[in-house]
């Protein structure tokens, strides 16, 4: 069997390797019961995603119809999942829709949700039963790690060598919802107790989980016990197949008390437990749908945790974040959500010839998904063509990224000039502004984004002038830049620009006296 897809930290920049060659996924996650469906996915998700111009897209596969009675399985879906997206020509990401999904159990088999002596529940305070199986439940546990396992066994026979999977998701956006932890008699007894020893270590504290921790006492023990679960589901199913595997995050957010958000999920502020007590797990991934994209980008690669985002919002700045993304934080992945709907029409039954319209150059925005369908096409497209200058420069220093937040530009040093970028006022139905820039050489840089104007500035104190050698439009195919207008005319004597549909420049300055 060839090589499987793998992580590797290099100098403190991870890379995702697959096919032996650095890999970053532009994908979409589709719906959650999309793939419950063959005859759906064939009719109704993948004629809509081939213009998106995807390398990869994210799909669950549940736990109840693939082992609809227990020890018996049925991977006929999953096969026909991978057989399609060969088809397609895309890889995969699977999510495991196993125990926990958004923080409650709807997606485990018939025989666990009715056994709940055996598979019992997470109880709120006073006792009453959630729909969420708790993370202390061994036997739930143990049975969803078979099942793992069974699965990442069948992916090996399968897929081994042709490997259109390339990663594993497991859960998803694991936590307990309503509650700041489990109170069930279980959950009591144990918080109760001295803090595992290898907590105990970590923190260089004893004591139990009120005396080491305080207020965060409760969202700590159940991450602990959350990641304890993913580590046995994890580890079970790496011994039969070692996929990277990972599970990603419902943010903390407002009102920002455990409970309102998944309590004891993979969220930043207990990643070290996390790390701790799932090895197996190869990186954090946040979904993000919250308005500071950048921040909780800042935030989910702090110590090392490379930026994976496997669920992004729909709308409009979708199609400027994957720049930025990528650029500023050497991104494996981004993916927005319900991807299948950005290039669908209104009404599948009733809505306007897409064909027709193409051919008569009309505007389709106004029919797809808010108008970000054919912006992320057409951003997917640029960075699709461009992928092996941005692997050249990863983690060099010499790219990076920037994006429109409230602000009117901002001002990026380099080797030999400044420059300063001003982004375009926004408009409602159009992508905020943002990009990436990669500094190829001292005097020549690559520009590729939306919205923006490009001005070179000298070193602060030096006298000399700046001037274009020249400033050319054009895009890229199969990496290789293909040059279109060259703009040394008005275009130079008023900033070079980038519009509101992703494009590229390519520039060479030069310095006189």
């Amino acid at each position: 069997m060839k090589q499987l897809p793998y992580l590797k930290n290099e100098d403190g920049l991870t890379t995702l390797y697959v096919d032996g060659a650095p890999y970053i996924a532009l994908s979409g996650e589709i719906h959650n019961s999309s793939s419950s469906s063959l005859e759906y996915m064939k009719t109704k998700v993948w004629p809509n995603l081939r213009g998106l111009y995807l390398n990869t897209v994210i799909v669950p596969v549940f736990w109840e119809l693939m082992e609809p009675v227990q020890g018996q399985y049925d991977f006929a879906l999953v096969d026909g999942i991978i057989e399609q997206a060969r088809e397609e020509g895309v890889r995969l990401v699977l999510l495991w829709f196993g125990l926990w999904k958004n923080g409650r159990s709807t997606y485990a088999p018939s025989w666990v949700k009715k056994d709940y002596q055996s598979y019992f529940r997470a109880r709120y305070p006073g006792g009453a039963a959630s729909d969420t199986i708790s993370p202390l439940c061994g036997a739930a546990v143990e049975a969803d790690a078979t099942a793992f396992h069974s699965l990442m066994k069948h992916l090996k026979e399968i897929d081994g060598e042709e490997q259109t999977v390339i990663m594993m998701q497991i859960e998803n956006e694991i936590g307990f919802l309503g509650a700041d932890r489990d109170y069930s008699d279980k959950a009591n007894k144990q918080f109760e107790e001295v803090i595992p020893s290898g907590l105990a270590a970590l923190y260089s504290n004893n004591g139990n989980w009120r005396e080491v921790f305080g207020e965060a006492a409760a969202e700590n023990f159940m991450a602990y016990h959350y990641a304890c679960a993913i580590e046995k589901i994890a580890k079970s199913g790496s011994e039969a197949y070692p996929l990277p595997m990972f599970v990603n995050a419902w943010l903390e957010q407002y009102p920002w008390k455990a409970g309102t958000y998944p309590s004891g999920g993979p969220i930043a502020k207990v990643m070290k437990i996390w790390k701790h007590a799932a090895p197996t797990i190869c990186l954090y991934a946040p979904d993000i749908y919250l308005p500071n994209f950048a921040e909780v980008c800042e935030e989910y690669t702090a110590d090392g945790n490379p930026l994976f985002i496997p669920e992004a919002r729909r709308d409009m700045v979708s199609a400027t974040n994957v720049f930025y993304a990528i650029g500023k934080h050497n991104a494996l992945c981004f993916a927005p959500f319900g991807i299948e709907d950005f290039l669908a029409t209104a009404t599948n039954e009733d809505g306007p010839d897409f064909g027709i319209m193409m051919a008569l150059n009309i505007d389709m925005s106004a029919f797809i998904l808010n108008g970000t369908g054919p912006f992320l096409a057409e951003s997917y497209r640029l960075l699709g063509n461009m992928m092996g200058i941005i692997n050249r420069y990863r983690g060099t220093g010499k790219m990076t990224g920037f994006l429109q937040h409230h602000n009117s530009g901002c001002l990026l040093t380099f080797s030999k000039y400044d420059v300063k970028l001003t982004y375009k006022r926004q408009e409602d139905g159009k992508p905020v502004s943002g990009g990436l820039v990669i500094e190829i050489s001292e005097d020549e840089f690559l520009f590729a984004g939306i919205g923006f104007s490009v001005e070179f500035l000298p070193k602060s104190g030096e006298t000399d002038k700046i001037g274009y050698i020249q400033i050319e439009e054009g895009e890229f195919m199969n990496d290789q830049w293909i040059k279109g207008r060259i703009l040394n005319g008005d275009e130079a004597a008023y900033m070079i620009s980038v519009g509101r549909k992703a494009a590229a420049l390519k520039v060479e300055m030069y310095k006189y006296n």
